[in-house]
């Protein structure tokens, strides 16, 4: 399994943005230079992020991102969602009574509960 490199970033500026927590918001340049990416790229994570209502953006000269979630809400797999969306992983193409999908599900399950416990807080 391999995520979009739209989620790892995502995931990095997430845990950014809980450090600087209660600090001014955000704009875009000077998290596009300290995130090291494209201002256009990282407009539309953070439109995925906006979206998902785990950051807010405020328009205007002060304006720009912040926390919209509680810091000590937002799990990984918050994050991953917001990105990547839902859906299974893998789909059995063979039959209705697929083994193969009831394990590749179970494991799937066992991974999204375990994102879901782990806090971008925790490791920050």
């Amino acid at each position: 399994m391999k995520y979009t490199k739209a989620t790892n970033y995502a995931l990095h500026i997430m845990a950014y943005f809980v450090k600087q927590e209660g600090k001014d918001n955000l704009s875009l340049q000077p998290l596009a230079s300290h995130m090291n990416i494209s201002p256009t790229y990282l407009s539309k994570i953070l439109t995925q992020l906006v979206k998902a209502n785990l950051i807010q953006s405020t328009p205007g000269v002060n304006g720009g991102y912040s926390l919209r979630k509680l810091k000590t809400e937002i799990s990984f797999y918050d994050v991953i969602q917001a990105i990547e969306g839902s859906g299974a992983l893998f789909t059995c193409e063979m039959d209705h009574a697929c083994h193969i999908e009831r394990v590749m599900r179970d494991a799937e399950e066992k991974m999204v509960n375990y994102l879901k416990e782990k806090l971008i807080y925790d490791i920050v």
